[in-house]
């Protein structure tokens, strides 16, 4: 009996030695999550190397942000919920794009500008409007797909997908008038958009952080020209090496008057943080569907059935975690810079947190 009663307890011990191996395995798996399709969640967050270093924080929060309207469960939803989620959403859209106090953040006319923003799948009568930062690269290997050029997404190298000569993607602008006309009239029409804030978040990162496309105009061009504009102190002779703050960005992003002038001297690189009504038009364009970066597992194979390709190709795997918003992320960010500051940036975002119905980010004004 005593031997039977110690391997008892011994067998008892040796769970629970296992349980604690596996609470602590399953939180550093939670801790490397990935972020923007490859992207470590955190990293750092602050700065690019040679400035100021900010510790990496938790990846979960204490305490539970109240779900945004973007947010939907974690069952997928039927056809029927999902087309009753896209229609409230159009709804939204059309109601917003009628108020006239929001007219001069959300009304853009149908430029070249806004039509080179849009990619063409004649094939199967597809116009998918480029909204940076959102999973945009994702999207442009299904349309490579259907194109022809390739059988699988997972067969594109990565410098085709972003070199517009070789992946076979015509734009809007590159047709006539009249061809243009027919197929805003007629094509299946989408975009997908994200959490302003965390989009700008994402594009900070991967232009002035981590660069992994090597584009170096963003560390020599447009870097030493916000810190000189917008950083208190600063020596002419090392702005590239002393790097770009997310604080600097976000004063040029808020400064309309100056970021208008600098924009013109930066071109059409300027795109990963244009707003989404000055990318896409969405108050003249009648689009489809516009889908939720917060919701893409459910959103993206709705989509292609939607535009009935679901049987020709599928949506690259989304490594899990990286959809969802992350309160905390935000709130790292932006610790440390003025309300001032956050003011001025979410009057220059709010046409797009009204139009695709993201609550204004209180915990930031307030």
């Amino acid at each position: 009996m005593p031997g039977a009663m110690r391997h008892h307890w011994l067998l008892l011990g040796a769970c629970g030695w296992v349980l604690l191996i596996l609470m602590f395995v399953s939180k550093f798996i939670s801790f490397r999550a990935v972020d923007d399709y490859g992207e470590r969640a955190w990293g750092q967050s602050g700065t690019v190397p040679g400035a100021k270093v900010v510790k990496p924080i938790p990846a979960s929060s204490p305490e539970k942000p109240a779900l945004k309207p973007s947010d939907q469960p974690s069952l997928v939803p039927t056809v029927a919920d999902w087309q009753l989620v896209t229609d409230k959403r159009n709804e939204l859209l059309s109601t917003v794009c009628q108020n006239s106090s929001l007219r001069n953040l959300t009304h853009v006319s149908i430029s070249k500008f806004v039509l080179d923003r849009i990619f063409v799948c004649d094939k199967h009568k597809i116009l998918f409007c480029q909204t940076p930062k959102v999973g945009n690269t994702q999207w442009k290997k299904v349309l490579i797909v259907l194109n022809g050029a390739f059988s699988t997404v997972e067969e594109i190298p990565e410098n085709v997908v972003h070199d517009h000569e070789k992946n076979g993607l015509p734009r809007l602008s590159s047709l006539t008038p009249q061809e243009i006309t027919l197929r805003l009239s007629t094509y299946f029409k989408f975009f997908i958009v994200r959490d302003p804030f965390e989009r700008l978040i994402s594009a900070f990162k991967d232009k002035f952080v981590k660069n992994p496309r090597f584009e170096p105009w963003y560390k020599h061009d447009i870097a030493p020209a916000i810190i000189r504009k917008y950083r208190k102190s600063h020596r002419d002779s090392n702005l590239a090496a002393s790097g770009l703050h997310f604080e600097d960005f976000v004063r040029y992003l808020g400064d309309t008057e100056g970021r208008r002038r600098m924009d013109r001297q930066f071109g059409e690189h300027i795109i990963h943080w244009v707003t989404y009504a000055e990318l896409c038009a969405p108050c003249k364009i009648h689009y489809n569907v516009v889908g939720h970066h917060e919701t893409l597992e459910q959103d993206a194979p709705h989509i292609l059935k939607a535009a009935g390709i679901d049987q020709l190709v599928s949506y690259p795997t989304i490594p899990p975690g990286i959809t969802r918003y992350n309160r905390t992320k935000v709130e790292h960010y932006f610790s440390g810079i003025s309300k001032r500051d956050i003011r001025r940036l979410y009057t220059r975002y709010q046409g797009d947190f009204h139009l695709f119905g993201y609550p204004s980010p209180d915990f930031l004004l307030n």
